[in-house]
């Protein structure tokens, strides 16, 4: 995995030269692998919505005593979010970890902690946020996901850099 790692910090690394004087390296590496993982985030959603959920509630009934059972509903928008999410959170992370911040000196457990902290906060700006702009605002559920993901570049990024991979130096 490492070996994967550092073939994609030098396909990055090769497109930097141009953006020297905008960015550091950890930002543009941030960028590239956020953007990347970002881009998945909305093939897949795009996908899981369209294609498996297929705009359909989602009904989940959790069997607690025999031949009772307590259920709920998902609107298709949060459902695909659930199926989605674990699987960005992975990536990010992975990314995050291998690509751009490698200078960390934190134990992985405790990074993995960390981003699953900051990454938490940013699960509820997209959940509230797709409540407001879906069923409030009426927008479509794709641009509505786009939209808020643009909103939680920041947080992430400054989350990540100064309390999931931070260094002694931060």
């Amino acid at each position: 995995m490492r070996k994967l790692a550092q073939i994609i910090t030098k396909i990055i690394d090769f497109f930097y030269p141009p953006f020297r004087k905008i960015f550091s390296p950890q930002l543009f590496r941030y960028a590239a692998c956020g953007g990347g993982n970002m881009v998945l985030d909305w093939v897949l959603y795009f996908l899981v919505y369209n294609f498996v959920i297929g705009h359909d509630l989602v009904y989940i009934t959790l069997p607690f005593r025999e031949g009772k059972g307590v259920g709920f509903c998902l609107t298709p928008h949060i459902a695909t979010l659930c199926i989605v999410f674990p699987i960005t959170l992975l990536t990010g992370f992975w990314l995050q970890k291998y690509v751009t911040f490698t200078s960390s000196n934190l134990h992985g457990a405790r990074q993995l902690i960390r981003y699953i902290t900051v990454v938490a906060v940013n699960l509820a700006i997209n959940y509230f946020g797709l409540k407001l702009c879906v069923e409030t605002l009426g927008w479509y559920p794709t641009p509505s996901k786009m939209f808020i993901t643009l909103i939680t570049v920041a947080v992430s990024y400054f989350g990540q850099k100064y309390y999931s991979f931070k260094t002694t130096n931060d």
